[in-house]
């Protein structure tokens, strides 16, 4: 009887997880989006406003500076996502079903796996006016024998976010494309395509761009949205590289949040509404330049012209390529030098002396924040795992692929700005649970890892073969049985990549641990960005190598642990 009730136990949950994946992402969001409307028109109980009206918004269209901090969100936003979308385009046409492509690939998937707050404290290093670069020319080329006067970062203009954003989505936009273009059917399509395009006499880059990308885009757009909404919101970047007078939208609404004054919570709340119809206009704005490109370039395709320039294109696209990875290995150069350095004189390129000291007392004071984030990483990763198994083990015995719905709705966290939803949430967890910070802080990275883990198990789980299930129920293995002892051994080195992936995503978030620990919980994450805006540039760069090395320490025990059980297996 016990034995019969444990197989129907766990079809009940294999059946209910879709569903509970739903409400866990979709409730979440949109309760936060309602705890920011009630605020943003004046109804905040726990600050003893009862009556609606539009002070919030009254008093954000009274703050200085308001148009400039739109604008900066815009800009920034717009021209780092497309620039970082027509690069990755750019290296997959001049490069595709070639040998570099995968090299390019193993050169920037590193970057994946840099928090935002590291690779823009490694950025800022690298075009400060004592930064690498200027060392690197200095004093040969210009002259200077002092450090000069520059404006980056923290440039008015906002170069300086569009620089750190398109170096850290580019690896991203690149990695989605590639995963796609592995899909066994598609993949061997769209390269039998692009040969046959060739064989007709269309150049590389030509064929790619009227054979293959038409095919590809429609299967990017979701990633290429998320990284536009993350960007035009994003907080960690645009406070280590932005201007602070004024900063971006989603800076200042943070400011407001944080502040002492409760009462700016208003304007913060209408200011979180405001990021969202920003961020919702730029998504509206992208999606109608791509129906206005397909209308206006559509004869392009079947014109016949096999060649646009590709030799020229070809040679733009291999010295664009080499100066991004020189750039980001410089930075991280730069980065590793001055955890290091004791006395660095400029324009000397490395210290004239090299000291551990400044590690040995980071590590003295980080221990509760390591603890914290290796905790609440840990957390939310093994329960995104087990949510994104079930719901896949869901999917297969339905025979059905989950819908363009479900789908959408794992995008939800990344293509809603966090700035928007966030409060909302936050006041929302005040009410139900103001003394647990850890659980709120725990169950608000869960929004942010469960689309990253589940994107990357999909595929491996939906390429598993079927017959070997098959064969172990007609020998009258349970379902559960099924499911713990052969399907998940088949997928060992899938799930400790989600696993390393999910960790990252979680030792990256700052707004989240900030705003729903309400600054009682501090992860390295937070204590970097705080250091960043006013420490030593020393100590900030410790703080950085340790967020990146974090991550970096999952990956790598993810790709040595399966080559070792499988060797020992083969023993």
């Amino acid at each position: 009887m016990t034995q019969d009730a444990k197989p129907d136990l766990f079809t009940q949950i294999v059946k209910f997880s879709p569903r509970f994946l739903l409400a866990i992402l979709i409730l979440p969001v949109f309760g936060g989006l309602i705890g920011v409307l009630l605020p943003a028109f004046g109804w905040a109980p726990a600050l003893n406003h009862y009556n609606l009206s539009f002070t919030g918004f009254s008093d954000l269209w009274q703050t200085a500076g308001i148009g400039k901090m739109i604008t900066l969100s815009i800009a920034t936003g717009l021209v780092s996502t497309l620039l970082a979308f027509v690069i990755t385009l750019m290296m997959l046409a001049a490069f595709f079903n070639s040998p570099w492509l995968q090299r390019i690939q193993r050169l920037l998937s590193p970057i994946l796996v840099i928090p935002h707050a590291a690779a823009a404290i490694a950025v800022g290093f690298l075009i400060t006016p004592s930064g690498m670069v200027s060392r690197f020319i200095s004093p040969w080329f210009t002259g200077w024998e002092l450090a000069p006067n520059g404006i980056f970062p923290h440039d008015s203009y906002g170069i300086s976010i569009i620089l750190g954003l398109t170096l850290k989505e580019l690896p991203f936009l690149l990695l989605m494309a590639l995963t796609v273009l592995a899909q066994p059917e598609l993949g061997k399509k769209l390269r039998q395509q692009h040969k046959v395009a060739l064989n007709l006499g269309y150049c590389p880059m030509t064929a790619f761009f009227k054979v293959v990308l038409p095919s590809l885009y429609p299967l990017l757009r979701l990633p290429v949205l998320a990284v536009l909404a993350y960007a035009s919101a994003s907080v960690e970047m645009p406070l280590i590289l932005g201007p602070n007078t004024p900063p971006t939208l989603a800076v200042a609404i943070m400011h407001w949040f944080s502040d002492v004054d409760l009462n700016l919570r208003i304007k913060a709340s209408a200011g979180a509404l405001l990021q969202l119809l920003v961020t919702g206009g730029l998504l509206a704005i992208w999606i109608g330049a791509e129906k206005t490109i397909k209308y206006l370039f559509s004869d392009l395709l079947t014109n016949g012209k096999r060649e646009y320039g590709d030799v020229i294109w070809h040679k733009i696209t291999a010295v664009v390529t080499t100066l991004l990875i020189g750039f980001i290995l410089l930075a991280l150069i730069g980065l590793v030098m001055w955890s290091v350095a004791g006395f660095w004189r400029f324009p000397a390129i490395v210290p004239e002396q090299f000291v551990l000291s400044h590690f040995q007392s980071a590590l003295m004071q980080m221990g509760e924040p390591l603890i914290n984030s290796a905790v609440i990483g840990l957390m939310t990763t093994v329960l995104a795992i087990v949510l994104t198994l079930l719901c896949l083990e869901a999917e297969q015995r339905s025979g059905k692929n989950l819908s363009g719905f479900i789908s959408l709705v794992i995008y939800l966290p990344l293509l809603v700005p966090s700035i928007a939803f966030l409060f909302g949430l936050v006041w929302f967890q005040q009410l139900v649970n103001n003394q647990s910070a850890f659980i709120n802080v725990a169950f608000t990275h869960l929004l942010f890892v469960l689309p990253y883990v589940f994107l990357s198990l999909t595929s491996s789980y939906r390429q598993l073969d079927p017959r070997f299930a098959q064969v172990a129920a007609s020998l009258g293995a349970p379902p559960i049985k099924v499911f713990f002892k052969v399907k998940l051994p088949q997928l060992f080195a899938p799930i400790l990549i989600a696993a390393a992936l999910g960790l990252a995503i979680s030792f990256g978030q700052y707004l989240p641990t900030l705003l729903a620990g309400g600054g009682r919980i501090s992860t390295i994450t937070t204590e970097a960005v705080t250091l960043a805006n006013g420490a030593s540039r020393r100590t900030s760069a410790v703080y950085a190598i340790i967020q990146m090395a974090l991550p970096l320490i999952g990956f790598i025990i993810a790709w040595l642990l399966p080559k070792y059980f499988f060797k020992k297996a083969r023993i």
